[in-house]
């Protein structure tokens, strides 16, 4: 599965910008811009925490914005900003994410000091 969406504004959710949203099953990439083309992609595996935001203004116009929590050295926070479909994305996200970390055998693990537990 593949999501491909452009970015909205939010009188009537017409989508007049030129920033797009891929989202496939590795890869969350944003591609922005008009002159200068800026394109940005993070793993999959690499997000940690997904938000699913909607304004007032956003559920009027059938809208999301989905925020990202990454472990990327770039985008700590990736924001997919006034979307359709949201809550179908954001679950592709995190079914996805997960999926990925299995597959690459990565897990996400805390740095807990043992020392200071002891009392030393």
């Amino acid at each position: 599965m593949k999501f491909v969406e452009k970015k909205r504004i939010l009188f009537f959710g017409l989508p007049i910008s030129f920033t797009k949203y891929l989202i496939d099953e590795e890869n969350i990439t944003i591609k922005k811009g008009f002159f200068t083309l800026v394109e940005d992609s993070t793993y999959m595996y690499k997000i940690q925490d997904v938000k699913l935001v909607r304004s007032l203004l956003e559920r009027m116009c059938g809208l999301s914005t989905i925020v990202c929590y990454t472990g990327d050295v770039t985008d700590q926070t990736l924001t997919i900003t006034h979307v359709k479909n949201g809550e179908a994305i954001r679950d592709f996200i995190n079914e996805q994410s997960e999926n990925q970390r299995v597959k690459k055998r990565t897990l996400h693990t805390m740095d807990i000091d043992a020392d200071s537990v002891d009392g030393e």
